[in-house]
């Protein structure tokens, strides 16, 4: 039913790089080939290679150098007239600012995206588009709202057989149905991503589902020692591609599993490196799950409870600011969990 899983972020002369290959080297080759490029005033490859070069440096936190790069594409796409390039880069654009926090910004570039994109009779970069624009509402906790495109999405790529968007699209009902305490569902959904990723040689869609599965091994069933396992397994194929990003989520879920075992010491160190990669690449959600994580780690291994408060309502209070509502949610539990509860007006 499903094919190999492709990357169509990797266009151009690019197109022959793998979904799976290391990002150091979709690097190289990207900026090797924008720059010959550019020097020959091949505007419509500079557009699609620049492409490459942005995501890649996404995926390895460099924020800076993938804003710029995205903007280049953009203006090489637009000098070009050609519309399904510019919605790529308006989608890489809105990617990045999702992946910095700027919520607003990335619906608007997202949306944006998603318009070039049918413009453009691009119907790739308008589902992916799409699939953004619901992930952004889904990392925010505005489940109602995104639900329904999550399952429209996944029916789109079930029927198209696309095997890295139904991938995709699993693991972010999952991760909601998750997030309600509907356990059952969410293995079962993970565990269909796992097994889809697998047979279309998905290694990144693989390493976010077994980390899905080592969640709910650990949460629901208390199996530290599998949840670990999985973990290890998903860090294999993050450490192999470079992906700094899912690296550090993998760290920060090692500590929670490690968290609820009771581990306190191991988790604390796992929140620490966690959060050391997070601030590398700016990434204010990831920051602010692993600050959490270290506050309660902190607190169970004797840390002063003014401080653990004071921490937390700081912490609560940035989260509201984020329009992060699910972590936001987190924080508020947290302070229940350790007695510290506050006035939630205190924390805004």
């Amino acid at each position: 039913m499903y094919g190999k899983a492709f990357a169509p972020e990797y266009q151009g002369a690019l197109t022959g790089l793998s979904v799976n290959s290391s990002l150091v080297d979709v690097l190289a080759a990207g900026t090797e080939q924008l720059a010959s490029a550019e020097r020959a005033g091949r505007r419509a490859e500079a557009a699609r290679s620049g492409l490459a070069v942005a995501e890649a440096h996404r995926r390895l936190g460099h924020v800076g150098d993938a804003d710029r790069a995205w903007k280049a594409s953009y203006r090489a796409a637009r000098a070009d007239g050609d519309i399904a390039a510019m919605a790529w880069a308006l989608w890489s654009g809105g990617t990045l600012a999702r992946q910095r926090g700027a919520f607003a910004l990335a619906r608007r570039l997202l949306g944006l995206a998603a318009e070039f994109g049918e413009r453009g009779g691009d119907i790739v970069v308008r589902g992916y588009s799409l699939a953004g624009l619901a992930e952004t509402g889904r990392i925010q906790g505005d489940y109602e709202a995104v639900g329904r495109l999550h399952e429209q999405l996944l029916a789109e790529a079930r029927r198209r057989g696309e095997a890295r968007h139904t991938v995709w699209a699993l693991e972010g009902i999952a991760q909601m149905h998750r997030n309600t305490g509907s356990y059952d569902s969410a293995y079962a959904m993970f565990e269909e991503a796992a097994e889809i990723s697998a047979r279309a040689d998905d290694r990144r869609g693989h390493a976010w589902a077994l980390r899905g599965l080592a969640d709910i091994v650990s949460v629901r069933d208390g199996d530290t020692e599998r949840a670990l396992a999985l973990l290890s397994e998903a860090e294999e194929s993050c450490t192999a591609m470079n992906l700094s990003s899912a690296l550090a989520y993998n760290h920060k879920m090692r500590g929670n599993v490690l968290y609820r075992a009771g581990r306190y010491t191991e988790a604390r160190d796992l929140y620490l490196r966690a959060l050391a990669e997070f601030r590398a690449m700016s990434e204010p959600r990831g920051e602010a799950l692993s600050r959490l994580g270290l506050a309660k780690s902190l607190a169970r291994l004797g840390h002063d409870r003014t401080e653990t408060a004071a921490e937390l309502a700081e912490l609560a209070g940035e989260l509201e600011r984020i329009g992060l509502r699910h972590a936001r949610a987190m924080v508020a539990r947290a302070q229940t969990e350790l007695g510290l509860d506050t006035d939630p007006e205190a924390a805004r």
